[in-house]
């Protein structure tokens, strides 16, 4: 992993449990977006190549499904303990193809890694219920089970913990899957599969395919495609979660965000500031979950030029150089697209107070650095704050009462995630209680539930019923059987016709 680059090497596709190269005429660079790079170079699968992926799943199911729940477990047991030996490798390739800082890479990883270690209880999280006796010598039980080939779709932004949203528990379950991911950052989601594969996964249960629109309405509209999980911008995920439900195919969509931080007067000041602007900067901004908006209620107000003093002390530079607190943005595009709202946000006479534009980091020049960025008095109508910047620009708002926060907090169409923090358990009670959101964190600023508990996106930020990881992700991936039996003595003649509804 470490070894210099002596060529481009061209991402290949994952196809029957070896690695695939690609016919397509069509490829996209993979740049370091510290360096400008090119480290890769991505494929735009064919239509063919696409077919051939859902077959082999397909076929693959027919053994896979039967595979003795024990089996699964000790795939999923081998796999967490690859993951856990090569965690070092795959931040690496995270942080050259993605950008953010190692230690950050690496807590992705574990975040992934999680995922993985709850599917390896898939033999307790698979098992039925039943009622012996619901009528006279009739037993009623369920049995949960998979539901054939499984497709996943993933963002950028961690391409290691969102395919482990996935996969492993859809795997572990007894389905086979297909998996697109960003074709910005592929090599480290290439590597996760490798190490599924060394763990003993058999022959065509993982496949992956590279690609854009043309793949994503593929996937969405196959036949034998039965399931579709989605991560990513919300008007991809809209356009995926519409194409796949109208295709028959149960679907769930994670989608974009506005996520608030609340701070009260009486929270503790060191830790609310450091949390919050970790929150609102890591991996330059460029995490759903990530708290752009910082609501300071009633005195919390003053607090506003330590925020911006300690936001302002932040190092910027490479991923690769541990002591950076953020790293590059993923891409020259993206980039421009926050310079262009942050210029807006100015256009529109909102204050800047402190402005990341045109960050330089010495030695890396190229880089598609931004700096931290804060805009005060910022209200519901500006443009800063009803687009999702996804880079590191924190736009406060200011209220009188909490009851004003949580107001303007719900107004908002998102519901991905917001915090609070405070040392009142009645304040962080009542807005648990009372705000719309999926994921709440009191005193803990990128409430992301561990894995055993389920992803609760909400609003404009989620499609579909069920959500990733926790007891969701079981539902979501198998189907729920209820059974309804009786069996009779070889000598009972019974009591005659039955014509009502009613068990006799």
């Amino acid at each position: 992993m470490n070894q210099a680059l002596t060529s481009v090497p061209a991402v290949p596709l994952h196809i029957g449990g070896k690695h695939h190269a690609s016919t397509s005429t069509e490829w996209r660079d993979v740049v370091n977006p510290a360096t400008q790079e090119i480290v890769a170079r991505v494929p735009f699968s064919t239509t063919a190549e696409v077919e051939l992926a859902i077959a082999t799943a397909k076929e693959a199911f027919k053994t896979w499904r039967n595979t003795p729940l024990a089996a699964r477990m000790r795939i999923m047991l081998k796999y967490q303990h690859l993951i856990r030996e090569n965690i070092g490798a795959l931040a690496e390739l995270i942080t050259r193809e993605h950008g953010k800082t190692l230690p950050d890479a690496e807590g992705e990883v574990m975040r992934g890694l999680e995922v993985v270690e709850h599917a390896c209880s898939i033999a307790t999280l698979q098992l039925g219920e039943i009622a012996e006796n619901a009528a006279n010598g009739v037993d009623v039980y369920n049995i949960y089970q998979p539901l054939g080939v499984g497709a996943g779709i993933t963002a950028f932004n961690f391409p290691v913990m969102l395919p482990c949203f996935m996969f492993p528990i859809a795997i572990a379950c007894g389905n086979t899957f297909v998996l697109k991911p960003s074709e910005q950052d592929p090599s480290s989601t290439m590597y996760l599969v490798e190490l599924m594969y060394q763990a003993g996964l058999p022959a065509g249960v993982l496949n992956v395919v590279h690609g854009g629109a043309d793949v994503v309405n593929l996937l969405c509209d196959h036949a034998d495609i039965k399931a579709v999980s989605f991560i990513g911008s919300t008007a991809v995920g809209t356009h995926v979660y519409r194409r796949a439900s109208e295709s028959g195919k149960r679907a769930q969509s994670m989608m974009g965000a506005k996520n608030h931080c609340v701070v009260l007067a009486d929270a503790n000041k060191e830790q609310a500031i450091n949390n919050l602007i970790g929150a609102a900067f890591g991996a330059a901004g460029q995490r759903c979950m990530a708290n752009s908006v910082v609501v300071l209620v009633g005195e919390a107000r003053s607090w506003l030029p330590d925020i911006v003093a300690r936001s302002k002390a932040l190092k910027v530079g490479p991923g690769s150089d541990r002591e950076a607190d953020l790293g590059p943005m993923v891409s020259k595009n993206a980039m421009q697209r926050a310079e262009k709202l942050i210029q807006a946000g100015v256009d529109e006479g909102v204050q800047l107070l402190l402005d990341g534009r045109g960050h330089q980091v010495a030695g890396f020049e190229g880089g598609n650095f931004m700096g931290p960025t804060i805009f005060s008095k910022v209200n519901a109508t500006n443009s800063v704050y009803t687009q999702e910047i996804f880079g590191p620009a924190m736009c406060v708002v200011e209220t009188d009462t909490l009851d004003e926060a949580i107001a303007f907090i719900n107004a908002n169409p998102n519901g991905n995630g917001t915090s609070i923090f405070t040392s009142s358990g009645w304040a962080g009670r009542k807005f648990q209680n009372e705000i719309d959101v999926g994921q709440v964190g009191i005193n803990v600023a990128i409430p992301v539930p561990v894995a055993y508990f389920s992803f609760t996106g909400s609003r404009a930020s989620k499609l579909g019923d069920l959500g990733p990881n926790g007891k969701q992700a079981l539902y979501f991936w198998t189907q729920t059987k209820t059974v309804t039996a009786r069996w009779f003595a070889p000598d009972d003649g019974g009591s005659g016709v039955n014509t009502t509804i009613s068990m006799k």
